[in-house]
């Protein structure tokens, strides 16, 4: 009794955690996209744009996340339509914030390594292309398995009630195997794409000089930590496979890795973007302290 007593205690102190850690950072992501439209050079700037969408893609992922959280530690049942809509929405947003990973990584490449063009091809109108495009290429893995999906179930299977969770649209274990494979080539091309751009900035940074040379190692330092940012979201594919393997052991075991991956591998990369974008770039930091500390810095700003 008192070992049950201690286990759920265990569990409500981890659910109050994430509780903790995803209130801090959507009240921070919430602050920087506000901060985003307070400036028009921010939202006419691709890079920009593509940061405010990462933050905004993050935050639809962690409330939903946080939801299906909360609804599975109550125990508490939703309609399955609700339910599919949901995951349509949060296997949507799983991709968009490493696709858009990998677009800011080439428009850094295209800034440093063909200045020239860069005003022709990041524009204000070809970053609202790319986010059409980022979001259709997000949605194929959705609608790949969807599609297997509703060619199984049969109609009565949507006025059904149940606990809501990803694995319940896998109906054998080839479809499982099949999102796999579809996640992995998608990550495959995204770090081929990163690796290409890193090989191509540092060239440039080794034959520059005076301030070229710096702004090119900064923008490389940046492709860098998409490249780190975009591991640990590779790491999330391989989450699943870990589990069912330690499931087999010890489940005790089992739940302590499944709260470590989920901390560790699906909160903590969509918690980068601002440490990244919001506080390393110099203009976006100003902004940012001077909309906190109320207009102390805005001649600074202006300047």
């Amino acid at each position: 009794m008192a070992a049950n007593d201690s286990s759920v205690r265990v569990i409500n102190d981890r659910v109050i955690i994430v509780q903790v850690f995803i209130s801090l950072f959507l009240c921070i992501n919430f602050l920087l996209i506000t901060v985003f439209f307070m400036k028009d050079f921010f939202y006419t700037t691709m890079r920009y744009i593509f940061f405010a969408l990462t933050l905004m893609s993050d935050c639809v992922f962690l409330i939903l996340t946080d939801v299906l959280l909360i609804l599975i530690y109550f125990r508490f049942s939703i309609h399955m339509s609700l339910c599919l809509i949901v995951y349509m929405a949060l296997s949507v947003h799983t991709f968009v914030t490493p696709v858009t990973l990998t677009v800011m990584t080439l428009e850094r490449f295209v800034a440093i390594c063909m200045p020239l063009r860069h005003g022709e091809l990041c524009s204000t109108r070809s970053a609202l292309h790319c986010i059409l495009i980022i979001h259709a290429v997000s949605s194929l893995p959705c609608v790949v398995v969807l599609s297997i999906f509703f060619a199984y179930v049969n109609r009565s299977f949507y006025t059904q009630s149940a606990l809501c969770s990803s694995d319940i649209f896998i109906l054998h274990n080839w479809q499982g195997h099949l999102r796999s494979a579809i996640s992995q080539f998608y990550f495959l091309v995204m770090v081929i794409v990163i690796m290409f751009s890193y090989l191509k900035i540092m060239k440039v940074a080794r034959a520059a000089s005076g301030q070229n040379r710096k702004s090119t190692w900064k923008g490389l330092r940046t492709v860098v930590l998409h490249g780190f940012q975009l591991l640990l979201c590779l790491f999330q594919l391989w989450c699943p496979f870990i589990e069912a393997a330690v499931l087999q052991i010890n489940l005790v075991l089992y739940i302590n890795i499944r709260y470590f991956n989920y901390i560790m591998f699906i909160l903590s990369p969509r918690c980068l973007s601002p440490l990244i974008y919001g506080l390393r770039d110099e203009k976006f930091f100003v902004a940012l302290r001077s909309f906190v500390l109320c207009g102390l810095y805005k001649k600074q700003l202006s300047n």
